[in-house]
């Protein structure tokens, strides 16, 4: 069962969450940060983790996290989705944490987990290949087992942070199924690539391995399973990042609406502007619904995650893209310049589509599921 209440810890999160982003990543910030090799500033990162414990928010106490739900992850996704916050939050907390709080390695969940938590590790998940595609089935990665231990040959595209990741969880396939490896970002046999990306505020790297020695997490059989629940989180993650991206979008073409004079009148009182924001607003809005509504289902463990989670992904991209193009419409030339922000959330939008599958994608899991 869903629930819309909002708690006093979920709205103080939101305030510290908010107050920090807003110091930490201003334009300026996102720009340097985009600029710069490695895609974050290491300082932000270690504050956020250290200051404001999120980067194990939601990991259990048993692995040094503080064992919040899925809903306040949302709540500070959303509020970096607002900022254009430039880290690798994403790749460690919602793809590599989950994946192995998935696992039934308790091994490698005490092995990893509190240096995720501490902001000590960064982490990602390398399942896409050069296709792009990500249904288990496209795997063409190998994992062999000979000599005591794995070894992985092949490669790894779109992989989110990939260039700079200390871990890096590996979808591989062996003999008897689809497996999940652990690799160390300085593993011999390992070539990483940063790939030039519309999106530069997220960095995307294409990964290279040859004979490169991993650790396999759980069974060589049953990452499938994972990757499957995995991916339903980490979609849940990004529809509350979209949401908050939307929002900003929008009230950034609420502000213009109200300063720019034309014919002696600010633009925001002639009707056409007027329906472009109520729009945008009623798609931010239900983005919110949508997100949250996955978040709780994440939080309760529920069955109907699966479609609840594509629903929102498919969503929430979709709004934040149209309040991003819309954004650029209101602002008109300028909107259009390298100096405005506005460009920046438009690529994000862009990429945030694509990301896990685009919104067609999901569409189709969800008619699947509930037997269309």
């Amino acid at each position: 069962m869903v629930n819309f209440a909002v708690s006093d810890e979920q709205i103080e999160l939101r305030r510290s969450v908010r107050r920090f982003f807003g110091e930490k990543s201003g334009s300026a910030d996102v720009r340097r940060a985009m600029g710069s090799s490695e895609g974050y500033d290491e300082k932000t990162w270690q504050m956020m983790a250290e200051q404001l414990g999120l980067t194990g928010l939601a990991i259990p106490e048993e692995y040094g996290g503080s064992g919040y739900g899925y809903v306040e992850l949302a709540v500070v996704f959303e509020e970096a989705g607002a900022a254009l916050l430039c880290s690798p939050l994403f790749a460690s907390v919602a793809l590599a944490a989950n994946a192995l709080l998935e696992s039934d390695d308790d091994e490698a969940k005490a092995s990893y987990l509190p240096r995720i938590a501490a902001g000590e590790l960064t982490a990602t998940l390398a399942f896409t290949e050069d296709g792009g595609r990500w249904e288990p089935d496209a795997t063409t990665l190998t994992a062999v087992h000979a000599g005591g231990e794995w070894r992985l040959s092949g490669h790894k595209s779109f992989v989110i942070d990939g260039h700079t990741a200390d871990l890096i969880l590996v979808v591989g396939r062996t003999d008897t199924g689809l497996g999940l490896f652990a690799v160390a970002g300085d593993a011999t046999g390992l070539e990483r690539r940063a790939l030039p990306t519309m999106d530069q505020t997220r960095k995307q790297a294409r990964l290279t391995f040859a004979d490169t020695p991993a650790r396999l997490v759980g069974q060589a059989r049953d990452a499938a399973a994972i990757l499957e629940r995995t991916l339903d989180l980490a979609a849940v993650a990004l529809a509350a990042e979209a949401t908050g991206g939307a929002q900003r979008c929008l009230d950034l073409a609420v502000q213009y609406a109200k300063e720019r004079i034309q014919f002696g009148r600010p633009i925001g009182s002639f009707q056409a502007i007027k329906h472009k924001c109520s729009d945008m607003f009623l798609e931010v809005e239900s983005a919110r619904s949508a997100a949250y509504a996955a978040a709780s289902e994440a939080a309760d463990g529920s069955t109907e995650l699966a479609a609840a989670a594509s629903l929102a992904k498919a969503y929430c991209t979709d709004a934040f893209f149209n309040t991003a193009a819309e954004n650029i419409q209101i602002h008109g030339g300028i909107g259009f310049t390298w100096e405005h922000d506005a460009h920046l959330y438009f690529k994000r939008a862009k990429s945030s589509q694509l990301l896990l599958g685009d919104p067609s994608y999901h569409r189709e899991r969800v008619a699947q599921l509930i037997g269309i």
